[in-house]
């Protein structure tokens, strides 16, 4: 399995390690966006939606859950990843 094949495993480890989320999605929607900009050539590993409960996220903004799944996620971008989604709940 590739690194890019892998990735949504380790986005999802990592989220648990630093988040302790209570329910967590980690779906690649990559081949979705084939011919986007971003996408890989084996159409996985770049575009992603994250859905994501956790009780770090209590008393804290919209943005300020987000913030902190993108901070959490921050490696996963700077190594290719070009688009998260994130559902919130």
């Amino acid at each position: 399995m590739s690194d890019l094949h892998r990735r949504a495993d380790d986005m999802a480890q990592t989220l648990r390690e630093k988040l302790q989320p209570s329910l967590l999605e980690v779906i690649d929607e990559s081949a979705s966006h084939a011919g986007h900009m971003g996408a890989t050539a084996e159409g996985v590993g770049s575009h992603f939606r994250i859905r994501i409960a956790s009780p770090a996220f209590e008393g804290k903004s919209r943005v300020a859950r987000h913030r902190l799944v993108y901070d959490a996620l921050q490696v996963f971008i700077d190594q290719g990843v070009h688009a998260i989604a994130i559902d919130v709940l």
